[in-house]
This record gives structure tokens, sequence and C-alpha cells, in this order.
């Protein structure tokens, strides 16, 4: 179980949370949401132990083994797969003592070593790392490509294939998301609902967090609040639970002003003195209500387009790329007036290539726009 107790943290003399405290259950899976700056960052810097709280406790089972994406990748020129195998600690330690046994030729060892090894899945650990680079969209091609080869975004997700090879307790991911095509999303919302641990989810994307968590932490305000459920439930709860707060205050704030007309008026006659007195004791002990704190609404508008035609746009045969060389080819699109237009393709399909050749950023190689 992880609990925080009473916990209080500053950064740069900026309060994170004051005096917060939480409990997350074994198996439960977790989203954090909140606004930017708000310590959800700070939040997991504590729970791997980077960072201490200046009051109050965290406290974690001593035996969990806590997994998270590292933020840099090496350019190394180890393989791809065996990269993601170095994720399984234990797995790569009894490879390594099994090799020290059997250069010693100790029968005794190496039985209690592979016996072990099988126990944790260790025959089977290539086919686990080969099907989770899968599910994140490597070919089978790229498995023995080595690390050094491969773009920021594709180190990303060996990292995030990294980390889901650790056997975890406790998973903590902060924007897993980035950097995923539809597919790999979606596989991904799949395993980490089958993940049999606890699981703390950093994301902005609501249909990742509907689909994957069963418990809401928001952080905000330097307050932690725990809401049940996905986070559908949790803005449901959350606008009933602002509501309640709101009225409270506003029926505080009219009996504060009833208290407070009270007292002025009689504060000064002798005969009512008391009572007045009574009444500034009142104000004094009260308990006051914060008003509900509502996030400013986001809102943009498009300046009002000139005369369009229709169609908009027309492209025939079209073919584009750089240096002469193809991403797209035989492009075919009538795009209407008003349009609304998703875009999906796996990383590298050419879904930016696309964009720049509509937007006039790139010439067509061929055909006809």
């Amino acid at each position: 179980m992880l609990t925080l107790r009473q916990l209080s943290l500053q950064r740069g003399g900026k309060p994170l949370f004051d005096h917060v405290s939480l409990t997350v259950h074994p198996g439960w899976k977790v989203g954090v949401v909140g606004p930017n700056g708000c310590g959800k960052s700070s939040l997991f810097a504590l729970l791997r132990d980077e960072l201490h709280p200046d009051t109050g406790d965290l406290d974690l089972p001593a035996r969990w083994t806590i997994a998270h994406v590292a933020q840099e990748t090496p350019a190394l020129p180890t393989p791809a797969l065996e990269y993601v195998l170095d994720g399984d600690a234990e797995l790569r330690r009894i490879e390594q003592d099994i090799q020290v046994a059997e250069a010693a030729h100790n029968g005794t060892r190496q039985a209690e070593l592979h016996a072990r090894f099988d126990a944790i899945g260790g025959y089977s650990a290539r086919a686990r790392a080969g099907k989770l680079m899968a599910g994140l969209g490597f070919a089978a091609e790229q498995l023995e490509r080595p690390v050094v080869e491969f773009s920021g975004g594709w180190r990303v997700r060996l990292n995030l294939a990294r980390a889901l090879m650790c056997r975890s307790d406790l998973l903590l991911l902060d924007e897993p998301t980035n950097h995923l095509d539809l597919d790999a999303v979606l596989w991904l919302e799949q395993w980490l609902r089958a993940y049999p641990g606890t699981l703390l989810l950093i994301s902005h994307d609501r249909d990742v967090l509907d689909n994957v968590a069963d418990h809401i932490v928001h952080i905000d305000q330097q307050r932690v609040t725990l809401y049940p459920g996905n986070y559908a439930d949790f803005e449901e709860q959350r606008a009933a639970r602002l509501a309640l707060q709101q009225a409270a205050y506003e029926k505080q704030q009219r009996e504060i002003a009833h208290l407070e007309s009270f007292i002025t008026r009689f504060r000064a006659k002798a005969t009512k003195a008391r009572q007045a007195q009574s009444r500034v004791k009142a104000l004094e002990r009260m308990e006051r209500i914060a008003a509900a704190h509502v996030d400013s609404p986001f809102q943009f508008q498009f300046a009002p387009p000139e005369r369009l035609p229709n169609p908009l746009l027309t492209v025939e045969n079209v073919a584009a790329g750089y240096d002469g060389r193809p991403v797209v080819e035989r492009v075919h699109l009538v795009i209407g007036s008003g349009a609304r237009i998703g875009l999906l393709g796996h990383n590298g399909a050419g879904k930016s290539t696309l964009i720049k050749l509509l937007a006039g950023i790139l010439s067509p190689l061929a055909g006809r726009m």
C-alpha cells in the first residue's frame, strides 16, 4: 500500500503539497491529473526517492519494485531487443550468475539459478520483450538494430518498452502516449488494463484515463484529492463537489454579512452590546469556507475566412517528400470547405509530410494540386 501522511513539499520556494494525505491500495490504476506545475512530476520524484518531503511521511512496501520510463536514452550500440530485456534486472542478474556458476562448475548453484530463471519466465523473456516491442510499433527487423540508430521518438518507445519489461509492483508513467500512434496507444491501454501491479499514470489524454484508470488523483492548490472511477466519473464528482462547496460558501457569506450588520448596528447600544459581542466571538470562531475554485475556461476563435471556393482543395495523383524521394505517393483528395478531417497513420507514414504539402510548405514531386 502506498501512503502519504500530512506530507508537505516545496520546490524552488514554491509550495506544491501542503499537509496532504493519500492512500493507494495494491492493484489500483490511478490517473494523476492537475494543471501544469501543480506537482504531478514531483509526486513521481518522491515515489522514486529522488525528492524528500519537507514534512510528513511517504510509505511504500520495502519489497516493491518500481518501474518508470527513463527520460534519456544513451547512444548505445546495444541491439534494441537486448536494451528492452535490460528492464528486467533480476533476469539479467540471474543470467550473469548462471555464467559464473557454469565457469565454477558448481552444479548445485546452477540448478538453483535455473529453477529461479524458469520461475520468473526467463526462458520466454525474449518472446515477451519482442511482443512488447511489436505492440509499441517496432517491426521485426528493428529488434536487432542498435539503439544509437533510432530517432528520439523511437528511443522514447524503447524506454517505455523497457519499463513495461520490468516485473514491477508499482509502475509510474508520465505521458506515455506521447510519440505513439493510435494503434500503439490502443495496445498500451489493453496492456495497462491487464497489468497486475499498482499503476500511477500522468496523462492529458482523457480517453486513456477513461479506458485505464479506476481512480483519479487530482492535484490543485497544494491539495491532493482522490476520486473513485475513471476521468468521466471524476469530472462528474468534482462538479458536484464544487457546486456544494460554492453553495456552502455563499450561505456562509450571507451569514457573515448578517452578523456583521448586527454588530455594526448594535455594538454601541448598551442594551445590545452583549449580543453584539457574542456575534463578534461567533465570527472569530467561524471556520471560513473558501469559494469553489474553477479553472478559467480556455477560449479561442479563428478569424473569419475570406470567401472560399468549394471544393477548397483538389489533389490529383500527387507525390511529396524530401530531396527528391517521395514519402507519400498517389495522393488523391477533394477537400470541401468546412470539412473536419482526422488524419491517421503509423509513425513515419507521411502524415506531417502531407500536412506540409497541403499548407504549401512542400511542393509536389509529381501530380497536380
